[in-house]
């Protein structure tokens, strides 16, 4: 096909006449992505200012700032394109089938986003609690979005994805101020329980980690095979139960042995069957 002098002047007045249409469309695009990045970085700089001085919690701080940095670079996003000409129903409808899609093949990672964004709001544990959870106890040392990370206390890291946390039970160590410690000793039969009762109350009479309200208090809850079972309950701060429990064992066997009360060990007696 020949190209006439004619045709050659159309083609180049309708190439001008879509520059005109065009080129205004992405300066405008331009500036309003300059200008709207700007502006998105101010209300995400001051958003994590208002955080930080409301509530000091990191892992929901950074959430928290980087849901609203996708929200407004999402809509920045959406200006531009309406801006150079794409229709907003069609965009919308094509960002709802890629979620969508991606909801499908994301599923469990999302059990986990939800499970995190609820741990982070409802706050039933944070960084440096102790908690049982999923078998495991441990210190919690990060919540991310979809895991907890925990360390054991013989220095094992266990890593929980959260949406199994957020829909189980928690025990939390931490969020009582006092905890009670209950051990249980043993004593021969024919021991006199009143004196046993005295010694052990002393021993934790003495240690200025038990407290006195609640007081410390002995039972015998069991007839045990070769023991007598008494039952100790002894208050102290959180932070002092564990090294309230395995000194006032130890205190208690001393001071069982100054007092001469013995402490059984399981015995079995066999006796010899006569064949006649």
């Amino acid at each position: 096909m020949e190209i006439t002098p004619e045709t050659l002047s159309k083609i180049t007045e309708q190439g001008i006449e879509l520059a005109y249409t065009i080129v205004p469309k992405i300066i405008y695009a331009i500036i309003f992505y300059v200008v709207g990045r700007f502006i998105v970085n101010k209300l995400v700089k001051g958003f994590k200012r208002v955080l930080e001085k409301r509530d000091d919690n990191p892992s929901l701080n950074n959430f928290l700032v980087g849901v609203v940095k996708v929200i407004l670079n999402v809509t920045l996003f959406i200006g531009v394109a309406t801006t150079i000409g794409v229709e907003f129903a069609s965009f919308v409808a094509i960002l709802g089938a890629a979620g969508l899609a991606i909801g499908l093949a994301l599923q469990g990672s999302l059990s986990n986003f939800a499970g995190g964004v609820l741990i982070l709001l409802f706050k039933p544990f944070k960084v440096s609690d102790v908690i049982v959870a999923q078998g495991h106890t441990g210190v919690v040392r990060k919540i991310d979005i979809l895991y907890t990370h925990m360390t054991t206390f013989d220095n094992k890291e266990i890593i929980i994805p959260n949406g199994s946390l957020a829909n189980n039970d928690i025990v939390n160590m931490n969020t009582q101020e006092n905890r009670r410690a209950d051990l249980t000793v043993g004593v021969a039969y024919g021991t006199d329980i009143k004196k046993a009762r005295q010694i052990i109350l002393d021993v934790f009479d003495k240690d200025e980690r038990a407290l006195k309200d609640p007081a410390p208090v002995v039972y015998l809850t069991n007839f045990g095979d070769s023991s007598l079972d008494l039952s100790v309950r002894v208050w102290a701060k959180t932070s002092d139960v564990w090294p309230l429990y395995w000194d006032g064992m130890e205190a208690i066997n001393d001071a069982f042995e100054k007092n001469d009360i013995e402490i059984p060990f399981p015995q079995r007696v066999v006796h010899k069957a006569e064949i006649s």
